[in-house]
């Protein structure tokens, strides 16, 4: 008798599905012979420290909260936006934004803690806009910087987390005890066309230049890993070498352990730091690691890449935009000002620079900068 994908599964030890993120939405092995409502049909459930997880069927509530949605002909967009501010109670404040979101068509990850709140959902845009709207409400959040992008007429995400995180953004050793909360411990944000001034100081020959005063000037491109400079980054700027955010170390180690740290050895006085990442979080939070260590001229871009391209358009910009859905990544095009809602501008007219990237497998230049994800479960790679 032929087994079932059940029975091999658990005859292999693996979990039930890949416990590494999958961003190219190619389906997993075995995975494909389940049904999607075995997959997204797990009920409202209390997670450990408090943590609420809405999912697609919320049995607890008796009603099928995806099911009562019809998507066609909707205008999806992605939303992403954070804020550090001090929340007393978390636990509280996600039963007030779970009462609000259960009759939303709004799917994607929302975490909030005693540091503040981390967002990233889709959703039709008068949904996904009436959360927005519902949270600016509270002075704390009245005026968060919010970003939207099209999300090709569908959702971006499988279901909705509304969790109370320790962690906003996940780094080694945690974060709840670095100083966010206190904004001269952060990075000075600068606006993009600031932001574009400074990268005039930059030569064309790498990441650092220096000027007849003294003062020198370094670009750190501080996202998640390598794979997102892979389809787009700032020209100056080095490829991270690190295969998630929660490793970076730039400034922490010596010259023996950390030859190729472009922050050995600088005057942390007379030395301008400029960091970038996609939505601006991770510069806030690495920031605060600079500033304990001593650097005193620490610069982040504020709202991230997706504002600046949104505000300067391509200058000083090479290729896509990595994000961490299912769309993999966008053109600079998707973020034009007034724009964001345009469906059509998922495909610019004007073709994307692509003569940087290559191939990982045979250093060829690739057509398309998008990731696929490796087909071995034991691997799960992301390549060009």
């Amino acid at each position: 008798m032929r087994a079932s994908p059940a029975a091999i599964l658990s005859s292999l030890s693996l979990p039930f599905a890949s416990t590494k993120t999958r961003f190219s939405g190619e389906p997993l092995r075995f995975k494909q012979h389940v049904s999607n409502t075995q997959i997204f049909s797990r009920p409202l459930r209390l997670l450990s420290k408090q943590r609420w997880s809405f999912s697609c069927k919320c049995r607890n509530r008796g009603r099928n909260s995806h099911a009562k949605f019809d998507d066609e002909g909707e205008d999806f967009i992605v939303v992403n936006f954070y804020r550090f501010v001090s929340i007393q109670d978390p636990e509280a404040e996600i039963a007030k934004h779970l009462s609000f979101l259960q009759d939303l068509n709004i799917r994607g990850r929302i975490y909030l803690n005693e540091q503040g709140i981390n967002a990233q959902y889709s959703g039709p845009s008068k949904d996904a806009l009436a959360y927005v709207e519902w949270l600016k409400e509270d002075e704390r959040f009245s005026d968060i910087l919010v970003q939207m992008s099209p999300a090709n007429g569908r959702h971006a995400f499988p279901k909705l987390k509304l969790q109370n995180k320790p962690s906003l953004v996940q780094y080694e050793g945690g974060i709840s005890h670095l100083p966010l909360l206190d904004p001269p411990m952060r990075a000075k944000p600068l606006e993009p066309s600031e932001w574009k001034e400074k990268l005039k100081d930059l030569t064309d020959d790498g990441e650092a230049s220096s000027s007849d005063s003294g003062r020198s000037c370094i670009l750190l491109d501080v996202r998640n890993a390598g794979y997102e400079w892979d389809v787009g980054h700032f020209r100056g700027a080095r490829r991270p070498e690190v295969d998630c955010f929660r490793n970076t170390s730039f400034g922490l180690s010596d010259e023996k352990e950390a030859p190729s740290d472009p922050l050995i050895n600088v005057d942390k006085e007379k030395t301008d730091i400029l960091m970038y990442c996609t939505g601006g979080i991770r510069c806030d939070v690495y920031s605060t690691v600079l500033r304990q260590r001593g650097f005193k001229n620490l610069y982040t871009l504020k709202g991230g890449v997706s504002h600046y391209l949104e505000e300067e358009g391509t200058s000083e910009w090479v290729g896509n935009l990595f994000v961490f859905d299912s769309r993999l990544s966008l053109p600079p095009a998707a973020y034009s000002s007034n724009s964001a809602l345009d469906e059509t501008r998922i495909t610019p007219q004007t073709p994307v620079d692509t003569s940087f990237a290559r191939c990982y497998i045979c250093d060829s230049q690739v057509q398309e900068l998008r990731h696929r994800n490796c087909a071995n479960l034991d691997c799960n790679l992301l390549f060009l």
